[in-house]
């Protein structure tokens, strides 16, 4: 283990330092009180569930429309995620390969996302990883026909977004589900979003 490796007991103490300092994103829920934030439904929250569908062992399945990440264990199982998902019909369909991994990945917004968000251009030179970063504790990078799709299955400093069309497009997971997702799926993972 690396020295940037992500734990849980990172995220409960990271989470903790966010909210002392009072750090809110720009697209925070309205209300100023943190106990007002809704919480995550239950409906989203990580389970095993039964899965008789087409894809094999090791697969993910991204469901955009019914907001669920799917990774299939085999033996008619699958682990199901709640996920956010892109604003407005933006995300990436069909079937891709996870090109790489990082754990706090830094992030830097693309040109069409500061064309259609110009708020994002003071993020121009990129933000570094860690709690403040939109990508949150881990990246999965989908590449297709060994391209970079600019598109990521992602964490979040969000976790009220999750079940909702907030994104640009990429796929966002808690980031307690995104460090579960990323210990299970392994470079070159199949990715299937419909």
């Amino acid at each position: 283990m690396g020295k940037n490796h992500v734990t849980r007991r990172m995220l409960m103490l990271g989470g903790l330092a966010l909210l002392a300092s009072g750090c809110v994103s720009a697209e925070r829920p309205r209300g100023s009180a943190i106990a007002a934030r809704p919480r995550l439904d239950p409906r989203y929250r990580r389970q095993e569930v039964a899965y008789l569908g087409p894809e094999a062992p090791g697969t993910i399945l991204v469901d955009t429309e019914q907001r669920f990440l799917y990774y299939v264990q085999g033996g008619g199982s699958a682990i199901r995620y709640g996920i956010g998902v892109g604003e407005e019909g933006r995300t990436l369909k069909g079937r891709v390969r996870v090109g790489r991994k990082a754990e706090w990945p830094s992030w830097t917004p693309t040109e069409n996302m500061m064309q259609r968000k110009p708020h994002l251009r003071q993020y121009a030179g990129g933000v570094s990883g860690g709690l403040h970063n939109p990508l949150g504790a881990a990246a999965l990078y989908l590449y297709r026909g060994g391209q970079d799709t600019m598109f990521r299955l992602h964490g979040t400093n969000e976790p009220w977004t999750i079940g909702q069309a907030v994104s640009s497009g990429c796929i966002r997971l808690t980031n307690d589900d995104i460090v579960d997702l990323y210990s299970r799926a392994g470079v070159g993972t199949t990715v299937m979003i419909v």
